[in-house]
Formats: C-alpha cells, sequence, structure tokens
C-alpha cells in the first residue's frame, strides 16, 4: 500500500518530466496571472486562476523561485522576481530605434512611394536620423539624415511642442522668437497654439510648405515602453503629390513601431 501511494504521488512530477513544454505553458500560465495582481498572490489562489492543481502549481513556483523568476514572502504568497527585471533590462537595451522602425518605414514607403523620415529632438531643433527615399521625383527634400529643422516648423516638432504643455510652448516662442523657414511658417504664438491643439485633437501634424516650399509632410509619434515620445515618424511630398488621406496610415505605422518598441496604448473606457 505505501508503494502504490509513492507511485501515484511521484506520477505528475514524472508526467511533467516528459512533456516540458507543458511546464513552460503552466509556467507561463503561473506568469501571466501574478502580472495581473499588483500585490502578492497565495498559492490557493494561483492554482484556482490558472486551472492548476495546487501541488503543481507549488512545484513549478518552487522552481521559478530558485532561479528568480518569482519570490515567495515568509507569508507563503508569490511576486513576479527580480530576474524578469533584470531580463526587461537587457531586453530594453538591446532595442535599436533605428533598427526597429526601417523595416515599418520601407512598408509605409512601399504603400505610398514617397518618402519616410524618422527624426528625434535635439533641444528646439527636430534631427531626422534616417529616411528612406522617394526616387519618384527631382524635387529635393530638406529631410535628409543628419538635417535640422526647428521644432515649429515641422510636423515632427510640432509633436514634441505638444508633449510640452502650453507653459513649455511660450517658453519655446519667447526663447526663438518662432523664426520663419518659409512664407508659410508659422511666426506668432496664438497661431502656434491653435495649430498644436489640432495635433492634440487629431494625434497626427502637418508641415504644409513651412520647412521648405514645395514640400509637405505628415507625422506621427513613436513611444517607448514607458510611453515618452522619443520620435517621429513623417511622410513627405512634394506639395502637389500631397494626400492628407495618408495621415491614418502614418499613425497607424507609427503605433506599430511603439508597440514593437514596448508601448502599450492607455486603456480607453
Amino acid at each position: 500500500m505505501p508503494a502504490r501511494k509513492i507511485l501515484t504521488a511521484a506520477a505528475p512530477a514524472a508526467s511533467e518530466a516528459k512533456n516540458p513544454i507543458q511546464v513552460i505553458e503552466r509556467m507561463m500560465k503561473l506568469l501571466d496571472v501574478l502580472a495581473q495582481h499588483a500585490d502578492p498572490v497565495p498559492l490557493k489562489q494561483l492554482a484556482l486562476e490558472t486551472g492548476l492543481h495546487p501541488s503543481t502549481a507549488h512545484r513549478i513556483l518552487g522552481a521559478m523561485t530558485q532561479s528568480g523568476f518569482v519570490e515567495r514572502s515568509d507569508a507563503g504568497v508569490y511576486r513576479l522576481g527580480i530576474r524578469l527585471l533584470e531580463l526587461g533590462s537587457l531586453v530594453k537595451s538591446r532595442i535599436s530605434l533605428r533598427d526597429t522602425a526601417m523595416p515599418l518605414m520601407l512598408k509605409l514607403h512601399a504603400a505610398t512611394g514617397e518618402s519616410v523620415n524618422l527624426g528625434i529632438r535635439a533641444d528646439d531643433e527636430i534631427v531626422y536620423v534616417e529616411r528612406t527615399s522617394s526616387g519618384r521625383s527631382s524635387v529635393r527634400v530638406v529631410h535628409i539624415v543628419g538635417a535640422r529643422a526647428p521644432l515649429h516648423t515641422t510636423a515632427t516638432g510640432k509633436l514634441f511642442l505638444v508633449e510640452d504643455g502650453p507653459e513649455r510652448i511660450r517658453d519655446y516662442a519667447r526663447r526663438t522668437n518662432l523664426p520663419p523657414s518659409t512664407p508659410a511658417s508659422i511666426t506668432s504664438l496664438p497661431v502656434l497654439e491653435k495649430e498644436l491643439d489640432r495635433v492634440r485633437r487629431h494625434g497626427v501634424a502637418f508641415d504644409l510648405d513651412e520647412v521648405e516650399a514645395g514640400v509637405r509632410c505628415i507625422a506621427a509619434g513613436i513611444r517607448n515602453d514607458s510611453g515618452e515620445l522619443i520620435a517621429g515618424l513623417s511622410l513627405s511630398t512634394p506639395s502637389e503629390r500631397f494626400n492628407p488621406d495618408w495621415a491614418p496610415l502614418v499613425r497607424e505605422t507609427a503605433d506599430e513601431i511603439s508597440r514593437s518598441l514596448g508601448y502599450t496604448p492607455p486603456r480607453t473606457t
């Protein structure tokens, strides 16, 4: 009789050893449930929410605790472990904005046939760090790699000004005096504030011959895993080919890049 008990107790472990994929799936279930709770979770609740037998959950949690993926307190409750933070930081450090963005920039370029730019902020200017060339026109576009332009004249720059908020926008206007690049450039604070309000409401920004005469642009923001605006994706075209209906496609592409960088949009109620 004792021998039968020993065999019965050992059966689940032997079964798991023969099916490592199932063990991994159960580990992921436990991690997912732990991630849903801000506070440590008792074993009974973890078993209930994952559908695992308590002894199975306990055995897997024990292994994950030894590896640092899970932490167990003296009270017998569990939470995510520091090892996950270490791995997350490593993954984050290896994600390159330019490498992540380029395949999606090329996809947008293929869909429109126009130049696609990646710009980042450097103080009061936008610096273009990557670009696809349209090859469709001899019209020169200012958005070449390494080029700079003021925030208030560029579509990407307007995204960053919106992020600054009203007081810092006024500071920017006082500091720079809003110098024009073309006759179409915005040069007064009230006009800039009105323009930025449109950007805020629509989630995209436009540059209508404001950096270079004969060139127009649509931009949407790219955010990192912390929700910080880190870049702008812009589509630039000669004015005669400008199509505002491309705005949703630009925004969708920027959103896809953001998700690839770990950004999770806030839930709307």
